[in-house]
């Protein structure tokens, strides 16, 4: 074994000490975690959003009476956007609604209040704002879909519904 390759090894063996024994003489500061009282994330309540401000999601902060006259459409219908909503519809509204939008789903039996017929004069009188809102808020016999679909996406599937009510011409 040559001197180069003997100092060679010699350095490696300390430098290998050194590192073993830095990490042995941090061992008392490596437990804190063990010792500390543990941190409750959600012990306290998170701040509540004060009344008549704006969520940062882009929600929008009115009823279905308002949305009914004040929220219209941002979008064209396309066929993209109508099928998009046709996908959202039959994942979400389908199983109440029906595949048709009848009221008929394979879960109505099983509701205390029949679903609404979206074909009805009842829905057929419902402005675009208000249908959104109530996919958005939810009834009190059907669920909210606010944190289920993006505001597009329930967009897409208002248009959906007109285009199945024959209201809707796509381009």
């Amino acid at each position: 074994m040559s001197s180069s390759s003997g100092k060679f090894a010699a350095l490696t063996l300390l430098v290998t000490f050194l590192a073993m024994t830095r990490n042995a003489a941090s061992f008392p500061w490596s437990i804190d975690m063990f010792r500390n009282p543990p941190i409750q994330p959600l012990a306290v309540a998170p701040r509540a959003m004060p009344p008549g401000t704006l969520p940062l999601n882009g929600a929008e902060p009115m009823g279905r009476e308002q949305a009914s006259t004040e929220l219209r459409n941002p979008f064209q219908p396309t066929k993209e956007r109508i099928d998009r909503g046709q996908k959202l519809y039959s994942n979400l509204c389908q199983p109440c609604h029906g595949k048709e939008g009848k009221g008929d789903g394979p879960v109505a039996s099983f509701l205390k209040k029949r679903p609404l017929d979206l074909h009805s004069e009842e829905a057929l009188s419902y402005t675009d704002g208000y249908i959104y809102a109530t996919i958005r808020d939810g009834t009190k016999s059907m669920a909210a879909y606010a944190d289920a679909m993006s505001a597009d996406e329930r967009w897409d599937v208002v248009m959906f519904v007109r285009s199945m009510q024959g209201r809707l011409a796509t381009k």
